[in-house]
């Protein structure tokens, strides 16, 4: 469900906006931290990055391996078909 935050910002000329700090601190959004960008009809939404598996899709414990993101739980299932 989508809630209105009452937060009216203007985009700059290189097509910026600021968020604001309550909102940031709210959603757990740091400096330099990712956002995603999602499309849904005219609505852009913005959620904070968080890699995934590339085989299950799980965001917990994940590790990179070779430029690839993969969750314990597939390593391990890879380690076992491996041995």
């Amino acid at each position: 469900m989508m809630r209105s935050t009452g937060v009216v910002r203007k985009v700059d000329e290189l097509g910026r906006i600021v968020i604001p700090i309550e909102l940031r601190r709210t959603m757990g959004i740091e400096e330099k931290d990712a956002l995603e960008i999602y499309v849904d009809n005219e609505k852009i939404i913005l959620k904070k990055y968080e890699p995934a598996c590339i085989f299950c899709g799980n965001a917990e414990e994940v590790q990179n391996y070779k430029g690839k993101n993969i969750c314990r739980s597939c390593l391990i299932d890879i380690a076992k078909q491996a041995g």
